[in-house]
């Protein structure tokens, strides 16, 4: 399995962000609210590594709760990759 490292992850993060005319932030405490990532924008970014590795993601809501900032996203997906 190819795993993405967490700059690449960022990299994809970015992507989505700017498809809606918006910017991924430096600072990896920036709060998702804040710039408007949602839920669908996370579906996206998950689908994106899904395609990039090659494999599933295995994830559920309560994991994803504890998700609020950049760091979290990030911190987030490179875990479950090594699951």
């Amino acid at each position: 399995m190819k795993e993405l490292s967490r700059a690449q992850i960022r990299d994809l993060m970015a992507q989505v962000l700017k498809n809606q005319g918006k910017a991924l932030p430096d600072d990896d405490a920036a709060d998702l609210r804040e710039i408007g990532f949602r839920s669908l924008d996370f579906s996206e970014l998950a689908l994106r590594v899904e395609d990039e590795t090659g494999e599933e993601l295995n994830f559920d809501a309560p994991g994803l709760r504890r998700i609020a900032t950049v760091g979290d996203v990030l911190d987030f997906l490179v875990e479950l990759q090594k699951q």
